[in-house]
């Protein structure tokens, strides 16, 4: 089948990774190593910020820089479009892999080595720019293993959402020992490391991915070239010009990300819609819409884990183990445990099913209902007092916050790949990102609302929200499907 990888011959069987295609351990290996640099930087970003210059931070206003942490999460996700476009239209998707990681690695050198407001500033943009370029390709690359009817897609997606959740364990456990032994500084320079292991690896094994990953799906002729050269100044004049008139700046940051995701989702609908493509395709695409909205709300709530919980964890939670002090990162390493112990038994369970499995909009909507419910479970424990919630607490939340994830998460990046039109696969990844990126944008807007002393109306109000949303797409379930067309 077209855009699969050919499987390596050993005595005559097919070698494989974990019974997947084996360069399913290319991508898996260098989005380990990815993600340990992204989460263990972000494990400490956020404090780093608001912490006063006695404690090595900065000092910024708390709320600015929960604000910050959004747009960044934000930015990261909206970036993907730019990756995805280079992907498609430049460079293919194994090159746009390459060079997102060496503008990654240099972000996290710029945190480690520039002081101040100014590390902050260049390191962020320089990941947020880099992490999305590789993040919309990795998952391309994933995708162009499988056939779109091969049953093990989705517990191959699964599997290398396994690796991911790796790296982002190990991440904010060693950065967040190297912060609070040796300055955060020491923290960002690791995260450098890794995601130069992570090169070397990818540089290594490369050449063993499928043809497809190196084609250009949809060539941009060469006549149209200087027209984007001319429109990428433009764009980055008006920002320029943006920053120092006042126009953008740190307080209205979330907003003006948000805006721009908004704009820049509606543009993409409207692009690959009426790109020529087939009454079928087009179907298909129209069944994304409530899968994306679904995703907005699931990640608006699952991204707070980088700014309230974060938070939380700081002033609320008893961090105290046998008198010794965790620290503040290592609560982000809770999820991505769940998440390497649930993700084999998530993979093994849809492929035992196979064709009985639960439907993707089935899955979509119970992940946005459930992620609900845990922001729910904070309200037992509003007006416990500063560092009054005990750490078990947090971890059956992030259970739960672990079993949403895996019902859409790994399943939003298999039907983005299922449901694109064959010159939009790239893309239509990049649209499921752009949900992530509204969602992780608006948690910078809600987070700014959260207030540690009267907690009750922040987690009820939100978590009911989002099972009003969960069962608002329950009863669309039949009629995406039939969207869908065949796919499920």
């Amino acid at each position: 089948m077209s855009g699969t990888t050919a499987p390596e011959e050993t005595s005559g069987k097919p070698r494989t990774f974990f019974g997947q295609p084996f360069e399913l351990s290319t991508p898996f290996a260098v989005e380990l190593w990815e993600r340990f640099s992204f989460y263990g930087m972000q494990g400490i970003v956020l404090i780093y910020m608001y912490y006063s210059a006695t404690q090595g931070g900065l000092g910024i206003d708390q709320k600015v820089a929960t604000g910050i942490m959004g747009a960044y999460g934000g930015a990261v996700y909206l970036f993907t479009i730019l990756g995805a476009w280079i992907a498609d239209r430049l460079i293919g998707a194994d090159r746009t892999l390459f060079g997102s990681a060496v503008v990654v690695m240099a972000g996290h050198i710029a945190l480690a080595v520039l002081p101040g407001a100014t590390g902050v500033g260049v390191g962020l943009v320089l990941i947020a720019l880099g992490s999305g370029g590789l993040k919309a390709t990795a998952t391309t690359i994933v995708g162009g293993l499988y056939s779109r009817d091969d049953p093990r897609r989705d517990a191959g997606f699964s599997l290398y959402y396994l690796g991911v959740n790796l790296g982002a364990f190990f991440g904010p456990i060693l950065t967040g020992l190297l912060q609070t032994e040796l300055g955060f500084h020491w923290g960002f320079g690791l995260a450098a490391v890794g995601m130069a292991a992570g090169l070397v690896q990818y540089g290594i094994r490369r050449r063993k991915l499928p043809a497809s990953v190196r084609a250009v799906p949809n060539p941009l002729p060469a006549t149209r070239r200087p027209l984007v050269g001319v429109l990428v100044v433009v764009a980055l004049a008006l920002v320029v010009v943006a920053v120092l008139t006042g126009l953008l700046d740190v307080g209205n940051l979330p907003l003006v990300v948000v805006s721009i995701v908004v704009l820049a989702t509606i543009a993409y609908f409207v692009v690959i819609l009426t790109s020529g493509i087939t009454a079928q395709e087009r179907s298909r695409v129209f069944a994304f819409i409530p899968l994306f909205i679904g995703s907005a709300v699931f990640w608006s709530l699952y991204q707070q884990q980088f700014t309230v919980l974060a938070i939380y964890s700081d002033q609320r939670l008893d961090r105290s183990v046998f008198g010794w002090e965790m620290p503040v990162s290592w609560v982000q390493s809770i999820n991505p445990v769940f998440i390497i112990v649930l993700s084999g038994v998530f993979a093994a369970l849809w492929t035992k099913l196979g064709d009985r499995q639960p439907s993707t909009p089935t899955k979509f909507a119970l992940g946005t209902g459930i992620m609900g419910v845990a922001f729910l479970l904070f309200l037992p424990f509003v007006g416990t007092g500063e560092n009054g919630t005990p750490v078990l607490v947090i971890v059956g939340i992030l259970l739960v916050f672990t079993i949403a994830e895996l019902l859409l998460s790994p399943i939003g990046q298999s039907v983005a790949t299922k449901l694109a039109p064959p010159k939009f696969q790239t893309q239509m990844v990049a649209l499921f990102f752009l949900s992530v990126s509204l969602g992780t944008a608006v948690t910078g807007l809600l987070s700014g609302s959260y207030d540690p002393e009267n907690e009750a109306p922040y987690f009820a109000i939100l978590g009911l929200a989002a099972v009003v949303v969960g069962v608002v797409l329950l009863l669309c379930v039949k009629p995406v499907l039939r969207l869908m067309r065949g796919i499920r």
